[in-house]
C-alpha cells in the first residue's frame, strides 16, 4: 500500500494507539461545532475524511469553558450531557475506521465577546473586547476546565485531545512577553510564564490515562513582537515531553500577525525548516503543518527529516479520499487544495459556515449528493472554464452522457489567467485535477470548437449548460482607444508590451492581480522558500525573537513604475478576501504600486492619463493603460436555444458576472449538475 510514499503511509504509534499513516487532518473551525443541531453534517464531513483513509482527525476548537468561547455560544465542551451528544462524531468516524481527536482551544483575548480572559488586560487588535486580567485563582480554574474538557473528551469517545497552544490563543498568550505582563508566578521570567502549559498537559495526562493520544500543538514561530525566542520554544518542548504529551504539532504565527502563513503566495512546506529544528530537541514525534498539499510534497518533507507526521486542514477540505488516492497511486486525481482561503477561512472569519472553493461539497456533504441519475440524458455544456468543468464531471460522474464544447485550445478559462499571477501558481492544479476528471468520467470534450444554437439544436440535446463565461465591460472613458490602452487579458498573457510606466483602472481583484504580475520582476517567490522569507522579513527565531525582531522585509525592486485607481472612494482592495485582502495590499505596498481611490477618469492621450480626485487635478504620465473594469455576461447562445426549444442553464460568469468569482460559480454548476 505504501507504493510512491513509503514514509507518508507507514504507521505510527502514539500512547499506544497505533495509526495507519503519517497524515494529520489539522484542525479547522467550519462552524458546525457551534451547535449541536449541525452535529449529523459535522459526523458526515469527519466520516467521510475517516473513509477517505485519513490516519488522524482532529476537530475545530471546542472551548473549555464559556471565558474561553472563540464567540458567544460557540463549541464548548464542558459538561457530560455535551460528552453524549458528541458520540454522534466519533462513533461515525469509528465506524468507518478511524481515529478522531478533540481540540482543546481557549480564545483567550481572541474572544469575540465580553467574557473574555487573558493573562493581562491587553486587548488583541482583531477584536473590540479588552480581556479581563486573571487572578492566581483564575488561572487555576482555566487549568481545572482544560482537565475537565479532556476527560470529557475521553468519555465522549475522542482517541485523544489537541491543546491549542500556539496562533496566539490563550496558553500562547501566557508564553510571550508580548501579551504576559503578570509579575506573580505565571509571569516573568519564562521559567514561570512555560508553567501554564506544563501544568495543563501534566494534569490531562494524570486524568486520562497512558492509552489516550494527548497532542500539544506549540508555537514555533510567533511572528509578532516580543515573541518566543528559539531557546524558550525549546526549553518549553522539553518539559511538555516530560509532562506526558504523546506528540508536538507545530503552529506558525499568531492570527495578529502581519505576515501570511498559509495563503497560496506562500511557498509550499514553508516553514518544515522549523519542525526540523524542534524535531532535533525532542524525542517525541513532531508534526509539521503549513502549505503542504500533496502526496509528494509530504512525502518529501518526511523523508527529509523535517517532521514524523504531516498535519493537512485544507487539503482535506478540497479532497476527502486524498489518502486513499495516493495509496492507490491515483495523485493525479486528487483535488488539490489551492490556499486561496475563499471558502474556508474567509467564511469563517465571516461567521459563515466554511466550506471549498474547488470542493463545494466541503461540509455540505448531507445536502449535496452526487446519485447517479434517474434517467441519463444528454447535455451539452459551452465553455471550459471553473463552472462548465465542474458541471461537465459532475453530471457525468452522475451518468449523464456529456459533451463539452470549449471555442479556445485548452480548459481552464480565465484560470488560464489566474495561475500567470506571481503567487497563484497554484490554480493550475486545479485545472490539472479537472483534465483528469474529463477523462476518468468520460466527457466528450471538443476544444478549438465554436458551439452555435444552429449545431447545439441538431444534435439533439436534452439540455444544455452555458458556463461562457464574461466579456470585459467598456468603461467609456474618453481615449480609450489610444494606443497605449490594454484590457487586462492582453497584459495578463503579454500580447502586448506594457510599459515601463503603467496606470491600472480598477482596483477590483482583476486589478490587484495585474498590478502585481506588472510590478514583478524574476521567478514568483512562492516558488523560492528562501526568497519568500527574505521578502517578508522572516527569520530563524534563534537569531531574531518571534523570527521577526530586528529584521526588516526585502522585497525585490518593481519591475514598473505602477498606479492602481478606483472610482469608488476610499482603499483600494477593500472587497477583497477577508483573510487575504491585507496580504495583497501590503505586497503591493512593498512594491510602491501607488493605490488611489475615488478617482474620475477625464482621457487619455499622449500625454497619459488624465484623472481628477475631488477637485484635484493629476496627469499621470505612463506608458500604459490597463483596463480592469469589470465584465459582463456572455449570453448570446441563451435566447436563440431556448427559440428553438432546448432547456437551457446558466452558471458562473455567463448568470452573473462577479470579477473571478470561482466560488460561486463552481458551487453553482455542482449544484446544478446535482439536482439534473
Amino acid at each position: 500500500m505504501s507504493g510512491a510514499y513509503p514514509k507518508l503511509l507507514s504507521p505510527i504509534t502514539l500512547s499506544g494507539i497505533t495509526l495507519p499513516n503519517r497524515v494529520l487532518m489539522g484542525s479547522m473551525h467550519t462552524g458546525l461545532e457551534d451547535k449541536v443541531a449541525d452535529f449529523p453534517r459535522l459526523a458526515a464531513y469527519f466520516a467521510e475524511r475517516a473513509r477517505g483513509g485519513v490516519g488522524l482527525i482532529v476537530t475545530g476548537g471546542f472551548a473549555p469553558n464559556i471565558e474561553g468561547w472563540l464567540s458567544p455560544f460557540g463549541s464548548r465542551l464542558a459538561t457530560r450531557r455535551a460528552a453524549g451528544e458528541h458520540r454522534l462524531i466519533t462513533d461515525a468516524v469509528h465506524r468507518e475506521g478511524g481515529r478522531i481527536a478533540l481540540q482543546i482551544l481557549h480564545a483567550g483575548r481572541y474572544g469575540y465577546h465580553p467574557l473574555s480572559v487573558a493573562p493581562s488586560r491587553i486587548r488583541s487588535p482583531i477584536t473590540p473586547f479588552t480581556p479581563r486580567a486573571l487572578s492566581a485563582a483564575g488561572v487555576e480554574r482555566q487549568i481545572r476546565a482544560f482537565v475537565r474538557c479532556a476527560t470529557l473528551a475521553r468519555e465522549a469517545g475522542y482517541d485523544g485531545v489537541e491543546v491549542m497552544g500556539s496562533e496566539g490563543y490563550f496558553i500562547n498568550e501566557f508564553l510571550a512577553v508580548h501579551t504576559n505582563k503578570r509579575d506573580d508566578r505565571w509571569g516573568g521570567p519564562y521559567e514561570r510564564r512555560m508553567q501554564l502549559p506544563v501544568e495543563i498537559v501534566g494534569r490531562i495526562r494524570e486524568a486520562v490515562g497512558p492509552d489516550f493520544i494527548v497532542i500539544y500543538r506549540i508555537s514555533l514561530l510567533d511572528l509578532v513582537p516580543d515573541g518566543q525566542d528559539w531557546s524558550e520554544v525549546s526549553q518549553l518542548a522539553r518539559a511538555i515531553e516530560g509532562a506526558g504529551a504523546s506528540m508536538l504539532n507545530s503552529g506558525i504565527g499568531w492570527h495578529e500577525a502581519r505576515i501570511p502563513t498559509i495563503a497560496t503566495s506562500v511557498p509550499r512546506a514553508a516553514f518544515s525548516w522549523v519542525t526540523r529544528k524542534l524535531k532535533a530537541e525532542v524525542a517525541l514525534p513532531v508534526c509539521t503543518s503549513n502549505r503542504i498539499n500533496t502526496p509528494e510534497l509530504a512525502e518529501a518533507v518526511l523523508a527529509a527529516g523535517d517532521a514524523d507526521l504531516v498535519s493537512m486542514a485544507r487539503p482535506l477540505l478540497a479532497d476527502p479520499d486524498f489518502v486513499r488516492k495516493a495509496a492507490a497511486g491515483r495523485s493525479a486525481s486528487i483535488n488539490t487544495c489551492i490556499a486561496c482561503n475563499q471558502a474556508c477561512l474567509d467564511h469563517v472569519f465571516s461567521q459563515q459556515l466554511a466550506s471549498c472553493l474547488v470542493n463545494p461539497r466541503a461540509c455540505h456533504e448531507t445536502e449535496i449528493l452526487l446519485r447517479p441519475a434517474a434517467a441519463a440524458r444528454r447535455i451539452a455544456v459551452v465553455g471550459a472554464g471553473p463552472a462548465g468543468l465542474a458541471a461537465a464531471t459532475t453530471l457525468a460522474e452522475r451518468g449523464h452522457a456529456v459533451t463539452l464544447f470549449e471555442s479556445a485550445a485548452a480548459i481552464g478559462g480565465q484560470f488560464n489567467l489566474a495561475k500567470r499571477i506571481p503567487g497563484k501558481e497554484e490554480f493550475e492544479e486545479t485545472l490539472r485535477y479537472f483534465g483528469e476528471r474529463l477523462r476518468e468520467t468520460g466527457v466528450t470534450l471538443r476544444l478549438g470548437t465554436v458551439a452555435t444554437a444552429r449545431d447545439l439544436a441538431a444534435a439533439g440535446f436534452d439540455d444544455v449548460v452555458l458556463a461562457t463565461g464574461v466579456t470585459p465591460r467598456d468603461p467609456r472613458i474618453p481615449g480609450q482607444d489610444h494606443p497605449s490602452v490594454m484590457g487586462y487579458i492582453e497584459a495578463i498573457t503579454g500580447a502586448r508590451a506594457v510599459g515601463p510606466r503603467v496606470a491600472i483602472v480598477g482596483a477590483g481583484g482583476i486589478g490587484f492581480d495585474v498590478a502585481e504580475l506588472l510590478a514583478h520582476d524574476g521567478p514568483s517567490t512562492a516558488l523560492d522558500r528562501e526568497a519568500w522569507l527574505r521578502e517578508w522579513g522572516v527569520g530563524d527565531p534563534a537569531q531574531a525573537r518571534g523570527g521577526v525582531a530586528g529584521l526588516r522585509p526585502r522585497p525585490a525592486p518593481p519591475a514598473r513604475e505602477v498606479y492602481l485607481l478606483q472610482r469608488k472612494p476610499g482603499k483600494p482592495g477593500a472587497g477583497l478576501g477577508k483573510t487575504t485582502g491585507w496580504i495583497h495590499r501590503t505586497a503591493l505596498k512593498m512594491k510602491r504600486v501607488e493605490m488611489i481611490g475615488g478617482v474620475r477618469y477625464e482621457r487619455i492621450d499622449d500625454a497619459g492619463l488624465h484623472i481628477a480626485i475631488g477637485d484635484e487635478r493629476r496627469t499621470l504620465a505612463v506608458d500604459s493603460v490597463v483596463l480592469c473594469t469589470g465584465q459582463e455576461p456572455r449570453r448570446e447562445l441563451e435566447a436563440p436555444l431556448r427559440a428553438a426549444g432546448l432547456r437551457v442553464h446558466l452558471v458562473g460568469g455567463a448568470d452573473v458576472a462577479s470579477e473571478l468569482d470561482a466560488k460561486r460559480a463552481i458551487r453553482q454548476a455542482t449544484l446544478l449538475a446535482a439536482g439534473l
